[in-house]
This record gives C-alpha cells, structure tokens and sequence, in this order.
C-alpha cells in the first residue's frame, strides 16, 4: 500500500510541474501579442484624436473651443501612452517617439 502512495504522489508531482511548465510557456507566448495589442491602442486613440483636431481646425478654425477641446484630447492621448508604454505615436511623422518630445502646439499655424 505504501508503495502505490509514493506512486501516486510521483505522478501528482510530474503533472503539477507538467502544468506549472506549460502555464510558464504561455505567459510568456502571450507577452508579445499583449504589448502590440497595447502599442495598437496607444496608435489608434493618437490618430483618432489627431484626426478630430484637423476636423474640428477644418470646421471651427484655429482659435474655436472645439480646436482648444481637441488639442487637449490629443495631448491627453499623448501622454496616456507615454505614461503606459514609455513612447507615443506621432500620426503626422508616422512614427513612434522613445522620447517625451512632442510639442503641444505642433499643430497651431502661428
């Protein structure tokens, strides 16, 4: 009987570190796919408020409360990616900066 007992732990203890192993592999699997997924968000939310700047410039000119409104959305998304992933997407350059160096009147024409 005592035999059968340290059998059956054997196995438990194969099959614990069988599933810690394969738990391990797909954390790290998943990594990748997580950090692009966050890098896609940060692109999206840049371009998208971006966009509403040039339409809300394009509609209610430079100096309306909805250029003003937009600047600082963008701004916002800006620096929500900065503080998430250490860099932000710069729709205009089409690319990602590794720096804090945007300038929050990149887009005024003065």
């Amino acid at each position: 009987m005592k035999l059968q007992t340290e059998g059956n732990r054997f196995l438990l203890q194969k099959a614990m570190l069988a599933t810690a192993l394969f738990a391990g592999m797909l954390a790290f699997t998943a990594t990748p796919s997580a950090l692009a997924d966050d890098d896609h968000g940060c692109h999206r939310r840049i371009a998208k408020a971006d966009h509403k700047l040039h339409e809300a410039v394009e509609h209610h000119g430079w100096e309306s409360k909805q250029a003003d409104r937009a600047r600082h959305e963008l701004r916002e998304a800006r620096q929500r990616c900065w503080n998430e992933r250490h860099r932000w997407w710069d729709e205009d350059g089409h690319r990602w900066h590794s720096d804090r160096d945007w300038d929050d009147h990149d887009h005024d024409h003065h």
